[in-house]
């Protein structure tokens, strides 16, 4: 036999050898890895690949207990496995074909932290005081896993990524919001925390949703049809979530914090029923009614009048689904820049929301929330929720209020702080109808709950 064939045969089989051996080893989604973090007194999902009907075994360190399955025709295999409370390291065996594992386990908080670029935001991009948080950042029992930016017109299976333990190098590069909301937690529950960064900067609601959500409502894909072309992010709709959410599901998570919305602003008002489709999209997807704290985004000057507080607004009413959660930030904000430097209250109010509704600590949570209006005369009196301890002004006087009558003409507002609530008023109305609040793109008003959080703007009417 000529030699060259001789060898291009045996050249081919071993290729080929080597190829069923590699599909036949059971592997593993990049989310099972050392130094992961396991959601804490749960039933979890454990999944990953093997030769169809292989006999996969998982073990967990802290039971022992052994569970079987086999892979299926597709080569797909999963198990569920019940956690104890937080603590670790553990490890987490797989066997098969082949041993895996899996070193440094701990059990404790998983969330899922996306958005677009202020979630994005590192400390490396630059941040207030960055340099000192960057240093201070030994946090072993902080895990970190960031998950790459990538665009899929179908659902994907993994991600190129791998848990890292948080210190100065990992964390410099890190969601700097996803950070501190973490750091928090750490210190108040004293419990390893995993944070699962999946964020884009510029990236519209649209992308991180499956589009069949987008495509069965017409207002949601004629308003997608409208995303203009970015040069440094996908819009199109379920781009994101095919390789950046689909990947991750069903990983257990304890919840979603999220940091979007400025890409939104073109529809800003119907925001108030995109956001809130795609909070039962993830819940759906996941089968789990997980807690969703979100920011609301910051004052902006954004060219076009009014977009902003509309799109805040739609944010706030977001707020009637339940087990959701709002940060306030007008306080925080650079009306001169998109992305705010200071990360660390931001993050912290996000925990503050976690701590007080997901974990029951005894702690203030939200600043003022607009509940309802009387008219009192000439005047009309706002009432909040959040607001039980009194209400504090920063400044001289409170700022941002308007209110108008009949003609629906709205005049700059007097405002005075009676217990918790407020009186509005101005000599020109003298019989009051409604009442706004920071009702501009750009509005940093003075009104703080005596635990010195923000209030939300609002409006009184839809006219």
């Amino acid at each position: 036999m000529n030699k060259y064939f001789r060898h291009l045969i045996i050249t081919s089989y071993l290729t080929g050898l080597f190829i069923t051996t590699a599909v036949a080893k059971v592997t593993l989604p990049a989310l099972f890895a050392d130094h992961m973090v396991l959601q804490q007194n749960s039933e979890i999902v454990v999944w990953g690949w093997a030769k169809p009907m292989e006999v996969i075994t998982v073990i967990g360190s802290w039971d022992r207990k052994a569970v079987q399955t086999s892979a299926d025709s597709r080569a797909d295999w999963r198990v569920t496995l019940k956690t104890p409370a937080a603590g670790g390291p553990h490890t987490l065996t797989i066997l098969g074909s082949n041993t895996i594992v899996l070193q440094d386990v701990l059990i404790g908080e998983v969330w899922l932290c996306s958005g677009q670029s202020n979630m994005e935001w590192s400390a490396a991009a630059g941040i207030n005081n960055g340099v000192q948080e960057t240093f201070n950042a030994h946090a072993p029992a902080i895990r970190l896993f960031q998950v790459p930016q990538r665009s899929a017109s179908a659902s994907q299976l993994d991600v190129d990524a791998e848990w890292q333990t948080c210190t100065p190098a990992t964390m410099v590069d890190f969601s700097a919001v996803a950070y501190f909301f973490g750091r928090e937690l750490n210190l108040q529950l004293q419990i390893p925390v995993g944070l699962i960064n999946s964020s884009w900067g510029g990236t519209p609601a649209e992308t991180w949703m499956n589009p069949a959500v987008i495509n069965a409502d017409t207002e949601f894909a004629a308003a997608a049809a409208e995303i203009a072309e970015m040069p440094w992010c996908p819009v199109k709709s379920g781009s994101a979530y095919h390789a950046m959410i689909a990947p991750l599901i069903p990983f257990r998570i304890a919840g979603v914090i999220w940091y979007q919305g400025e890409s939104n602003t073109q529809h800003a008002l119907l925001y108030r029923r995109l956001f809130p489709a795609l909070i039962a999209n993830w819940r759906s997807e996941w089968g789990v009614e997980f807690p969703f704290y979100y920011v609301q985004i910051a004052p902006y000057e954004y060219g076009t009048p009014l977009i902003g507080a509309v799109l805040r607004e739609s944010q706030l009413k977001s707020l009637s689904v339940p087990n959701t959660g709002m940060v306030v930030i007008s306080d925080i904000g650079n009306i001169n820049d998109i992305h705010p430097r200071n990360k660390q209250d931001v993050g912290k109010r996000l925990a503050n929301w976690a701590l007080a509704r997901t974990y029951q600590k005894e702690i203030v949570f939200s600043g003022p929330l607009y509940r309802e209006m009387r008219v009192e005369g000439d005047k009309i009196r706002i009432y909040f929720d959040y607001a039980e301890e009194g209400l504090v002004c920063s400044g001289a006087s409170l700022t941002h209020f308007e209110i108008a009558g009949d003609d629906r003409q709205f005049h700059q507002a007097e405002a005075k702080i009676d217990k918790n609530t407020v009186l509005v008023f101005a000599r020109e109305v003298k019989n009051p109808l409604a009442v706004r609040f920071a009702w501009s793109n750009t509005a940093t008003p003075n009104l703080l709950n005596s635990a010195g959080l923000p209030a939300s703007c609002f409006r009184t009417e839809e006219w």
